[in-house]
This record gives C-alpha cells, structure tokens and sequence, in this order.
C-alpha cells in the first residue's frame, strides 16, 4: 500500500468503491460530532455572497460540492480533483439535481486557474496528501482574489488511534503504531501554524467526533479500506474475510473510536 502523500494515490481513489465503503462505514459508527459537510458549508457562507467564484479542492464524490452549490448559488462552482473515477461520480450526481458545476481533473500542487480569479477555495481532507502543504496553501493563495477567504478541513493525526490498537493486538498489522499518522502532513495539531504564514488564520475551531462499532464486521468495513493499515491483499480486499480473521485473533465486541475534526478560515490580504 503507498504512503498517503505519494503521488499516485490511485490505489486509494482510483475508484469510487473503496472511498464510498470506507466513508459508509463510518458515518453509520458515527454517536457525536457535527456533520462536516454542513459545517464546512456554514463557514464558506459567512465569507461569500450568492453570484461569486467558488472552487473546492479535492473534491471527491461530489457531496460537499452539491451543498456549496445549493447554499451559495455561485455564479461558477469549479470541482477539482486528482481522481477521474470520482470525478465521473460528481458528475453524475450534478446531472441528477440540476446544478452545475466545472469537474477539473488537477494536481492541487499545480491549479488551473488564474491568479486573483476565485472568490472563495474550500479544501476538505485533502491537503494531508501533499508532502508539501505549504505549496498547496500558496498556490490557493495565488488563485484567491485579495480579501477572500478559504475554508480548510482536517483532522487529528490520531485520529482512529483505538481501531489501531486492536489492529496491533490482533497481530496483522503490529507496525501500524510506530508508522506516521496517515494525516500527519497536516493535522489539527499543526494546521493552523502552516497556513498562517502564507493566508492569515482568522478562524479555527476543533470538533470531537465519536464512532461506535457494534462488531468486528463494522469495524472490518472501515479498516479493510483505511489508509493507515497494511494488510494482507486478500483481507484488504475482503472486509467479510478480514473480519473473520479478526475473530480469530481477539475477542468480538463493540469499539469506540475518536477523532477530532478541525476547520480553518483564512483570507488573502
């Protein structure tokens, strides 16, 4: 499994399956924490008007997208992505609802887009891929026009640190603890003081989220896609298979794991 920030990120996104599965699995875990994508919609609609430039980086399937659109009426909702198949997903789910909005297939190191010609970027869960965050921040910071805002989106570099325990005493991955965090490259811990050299932070608030799972198959759902678990291919593969195996080697019984969320706002002077 490549690391979270190599440049070939196709065995994660290379098609919408594995994202769809892993993001499932954990929204029906979920006991706590606001729902992100109305969060992050909230933030975005204190710092723009109706009839603006939007772009979101990294924009996955498409769910944040469709809420930007329906909230902010912007006059251009530009999507951009590195993974064609879940841009093939946004564009599907726009034809479905009548929005419109331009899906970019780009490298976030590398934007298409003119300098000063959005009027708001929103970049969710994404920038923990780059190696570099900062050039990212500055190459959001060279498209946004003066005075205009981003809305970043991350998470803790622990995030999950519970499901890594019980994967380590269950003996198929006793290395996960002393790997970097899958989101290490920008986290809630180190966030804000990456981006405040380059886009001044006015905002950042840090949200605890709360996952239960009822059994080894839920947990296995999420865990056979997780990014921070080198597994053998065929449990990979096979979330059924690998939470047999789970069963195998520790006791089947209900988990709770945490994570907390954080949300920045900053403007280009």
């Amino acid at each position: 499994m490549p690391a979270f920030t190599e440049p070939d990120l196709s065995a994660f996104y290379g098609s919408a399956d594995r994202l769809t599965a892993r993001t499932s699995a954990l929204h029906a875990a979920k006991t706590a924490g606001q729902d992100a994508t109305a969060t992050i919609t909230t933030l975005a609609a204190r710092h723009i008007s109706s009839g603006q430039v939007v772009c979101e980086i990294g924009c996955g399937r498409g769910t944040t997208a469709l809420a930007l659109a329906a909230a902010l009426a912007p006059r251009t909702l530009i999507a951009l992505d590195q993974s064609a198949a879940l841009l093939d997903v946004l564009r599907a789910r726009f034809a479905a609802t009548g929005y419109t909005a331009a899906a970019v297939r780009a490298d976030f190191h590398r934007l298409p887009l003119y300098g000063a010609s959005v009027d708001l970027v929103v970049a969710a869960f994404c920038l923990y891929h780059s190696p570099k965050p900062r050039a990212v921040l500055a190459e959001i910071r060279r498209c946004l026009t003066p005075g205009c805002a981003v809305v970043l989106a991350t998470k803790s570099a622990d995030s999950y640190r519970q499901i890594d325990d019980l994967i380590v005493a269950s003996g198929l991955d006793p290395d996960v603890a002393m790997r970097p965090s899958p989101w290490a490259a920008f986290h809630s811990g180190n966030a804000a003081a990456l981006t405040d050299p380059v886009l001044p932070v006015h905002e950042v608030e840090h949200q605890r989220h709360e996952f239960r799972f009822p059994d080894l198959a839920h947990l296995a759902a999420y865990a056979a896609t997780s990014p921070a678990y080198r597994l053998p291919t065929r449990l990979a593969a096979d979330p059924g298979a690998l939470a047999a195996e789970l069963r195998r080697r520790v006791p089947d019984r209900p988990l709770t794991a945490t994570s907390t969320v954080t949300y920045l706002t900053a403007t280009r002077p």
